[in-house]
């Protein structure tokens, strides 16, 4: 399914890629850092930072995006979407920014064009909550996490 997300790119992105797949199969975007070229953002271990993308999106009606980490960074340097998912609303029109986090035992470095998250579009839908006295009964029932088997 192909759906069309208007996108625009702000003055601190636009001579970075726009948001694009890195693979065929890929399932989402990638966002790039549109931090000064003169001025990448350091987080240091433990610690965090808002990393702006320079882009912001018109997505259509009953759509969410979801801003995830790139495993990547994950796996090589323990810097994730701090969080993880992050949601763009469809009715959200300013700048996409990243929450990232370094969990890695190394200062991390964003540099600018640097890819730092994916964003994944899907179909939301929507609910009506209707308040009642019982729920039905289910082999889980209440049990938590780590209830339907080893964590």
């Amino acid at each position: 399914m192909m759906i069309e997300v208007k996108f625009l790119r702000l003055a601190h992105g636009a001579d970075l890629p726009p948001p694009d797949y890195a693979s065929a199969g890929a399932a989402g975007l990638d966002l790039r850092a549109a931090v000064p070229i003169d001025s990448p953002i350091i987080i240091p271990s433990g610690g965090r930072a808002l990393i702006p993308t320079g882009v912001a999106i018109e997505l259509p009606p009953d759509h969410e995006a979801q801003v995830r980490p790139r495993s990547g960074l994950a796996a090589n340097h323990g810097v994730t979407v701090l969080n993880s998912p992050g949601t763009v609303d469809a009715d959200y029109r300013g700048e996409i920014k990243v929450a990232l986090i370094n969990h890695g035992a190394e200062t991390f470095t964003v540099s600018r064009g640097m890819r730092i998250a994916q964003l994944v579009v899907a179909p939301i839908a929507r609910v009506f909550l209707v308040e009642s006295a019982s729920l039905k009964g289910t082999d889980r029932g209440g049990r938590g996490f780590g209830s339907t088997g080893a964590l």
